[in-house]
């Protein structure tokens, strides 16, 4: 297996054709905000081929001064499944980066099926090396898991890079309405409206927030 660092023509055909499909909409941003973090030269789109043919993806938001990164979203094509290809992946992803911070939504829904699924997902994690941290957190109104890979074993110190992510890229405003990280034992994650797109022209760039719809 190998990665590729995708272009935005490839990206957005796959963002269009897996992503969309593979992640509930609550989890995904815009493309428009994963187009301007590629900008800013702070995310790194990933595809991964086996044999020559495509077999996944993983869309990485580095952490500042090359410490390793924030794997957003990983996704292994529905035609290539169950191949041992996730854990594939997630060791090239290891020897790329060095340290990962990682987010799994945390088993807390009604659905059980669902649930199943989040336990799943981060038992997956855990069987890769990574390992779940003493915190959580909630994203836009969703409640997480924060998981990590690498040499650090002080928790507060992954917390510290963890916020750090969405404190460069978000205002204080955003961070204090839509960003819980850490989320405190008893806190109520705070609800967020759907991700629409705001174009917000201040001279040098755009922007892309979650907004409120009225």
């Amino acid at each position: 297996m190998k990665l590729t660092l995708l272009d935005k023509p490839t990206l957005e055909r796959l963002y269009a054709q897996e992503m969309c499909a593979d992640f509930p909409k609550s989890e995904l941003k815009p493309l428009g905000a994963i187009l301007r973090l590629m900008d800013m030269g702070q995310y790194e789109p990933l595809l991964a081929e086996e044999h020559g043919e495509p077999a996944g993806y993983a869309m990485m938001w580095l952490l500042p001064n090359g410490e390793g990164a924030l794997l957003e979203y990983l996704g292994i094509l529905r035609q290539k499944r169950n191949e041992g290809l996730g854990s594939k992946l997630l060791n090239l992803l290891a020897a790329r980066y060095g340290q990962i911070l990682g987010e799994a939504e945390a088993p807390c829904s009604n659905n059980q099926i669902e649930n199943d699924l989040r336990h799943r997902r981060i038992a997956f994690y855990l069987r890769n090396g990574y390992r779940v941290l003493d915190y959580q957190c909630a994203l836009f109104g969703v409640r997480f898991h924060c998981l990590y890979h690498g040499p650090e074993t002080e928790d507060r110190k992954v917390e510290a890079m963890h916020h750090g992510v969405y404190a460069g890229y978000f205002s204080p405003a955003h961070m204090a309405r839509y960003i819980q990280l850490p989320l405190n034992p008893g806190e109520a994650v705070r609800p967020a409206p759907e991700w629409v797109e705001e174009f917000v022209e201040n001279g040098v760039s755009s922007q892309y927030f979650q907004l409120d719809l009225l």
